[in-house]
């Protein structure tokens, strides 16, 4: 028999990491609706605050009474015990769950109907995008953050949960469940738009400087923990104001909204207040950030859905 002039190398199956099965994989991957961002939002923030809730407790405190930290924590925890510390954590978890479930799952569908997706997409939709969720949401869980901050300011027995509302809504009707909605309307604006913001283009810029994909938990981490400082700068001002609007008595009224409590704070503890509790503001947002993100994207990535 003839023998062929040709070497035939034995046949090979193809690996399952071949770039086709990649691009299938990828293109399966779609983007989450809107309904669906939003429940896997605040199911990430509902879980996050079980361990970010004692140092919202610390800080809200610190603001009301203008002691330092050490002097906080050391008098809750003497006075009231460590289960203090989780005070108001059932209003935590409305707020988190209407709020915080917006502000966080509906950022990525708001940012790609402002087409904001792209890379190149200009910074100011994206956090335009950011400030649009947090907007609507902190209307909608107004109520719950103001019985959240009563319960955490409040030192003595804690109040049944009926009492509060009871007692709010017969002191100053509805009305009395949004005291304070300037304020959490503009603090929430600033804060979602800074920190999605800033995480959606650190991310960007992580993926360029580093190699590593979107998705990828060390790209999440970093994005996270950068977004969460920036948070804690613009929003600080904001939140003071805010403590001391929703902290007023159920049968007081010690402020004409926004601009009287700003002004009255800052005659009477000067500028540098509104900043008042800073550490335990940025020791609360960067790990609430870093948790939330790396929850929700871990979500979508269980779910097949794409990332931020």
């Amino acid at each position: 028999p003839l023998k062929s002039s040709h070497r035939h190398s034995p046949y090979k199956a193809p690996s399952p990491f071949t770039k086709t099965t990649t691009t299938i994989t990828m293109a399966e991957i779609r983007k989450p609706t809107l309904v669906e961002s939003i429940l896997l939002g605040g199911a990430s923030c509902v879980f996050t605050v079980n361990f970010t809730h004692p140092i919202e407790l610390v800080k809200t405190r610190m603001q009301v009474s203008g002691a330092g930290l050490g002097e906080v924590v050391g008098t809750t925890l003497k006075s009231e015990g460590v289960g203090s510390f989780w005070k108001g954590i059932v209003w935590a978890w409305g707020r988190e769950g209407s709020y915080a479930s917006i502000k966080l799952g509906a950022y990525a569908p708001v940012r790609d109907a402002l087409g904001a997706s792209g890379k190149d997409a200009h910074f100011g939709m994206k956090f335009l995008a950011g400030a649009l969720t947090g907007g609507v949401g902190s209307i909608i869980g107004n109520p719950f953050d103001v019985l959240k901050t009563l319960a955490q300011a409040n030192k003595g027995k804690a109040v049944p949960l009926g009492t509060l509302v009871s007692n709010m809504y017969a002191d100053q009707g509805i009305a009395g469940f949004y005291r304070g909605v300037e304020a959490n309307v503009m603090r929430a604006c600033v804060l979602n738009a800074t920190k999605m913001g800033c995480y959606d283009i650190s991310k960007g810029y992580i993926v360029e400087a580093t190699g590593w994909e979107r998705k990828d938990m060390r790209t999440v981490f970093t994005s996270a923990t950068l977004a969460g400082f920036f948070m804690t700068l613009t929003v600080s001002p904001f939140d003071r104001i805010r403590t001391s609007l929703m902290n007023q008595p159920t049968d007081a009224k010690l402020y004409n909204g926004f601009v009287d409590c700003a002004a009255k704070t800052i005659k009477n503890d000067g500028v540098l207040s509104l900043w008042r509790g800073f550490i335990p503001i940025w020791a609360r947002f960067a790990p609430t950030a870093t948790i939330q993100l790396l929850t929700i994207e871990t979500l979508y990535g269980a779910c097949g859905l794409k990332s931020i």
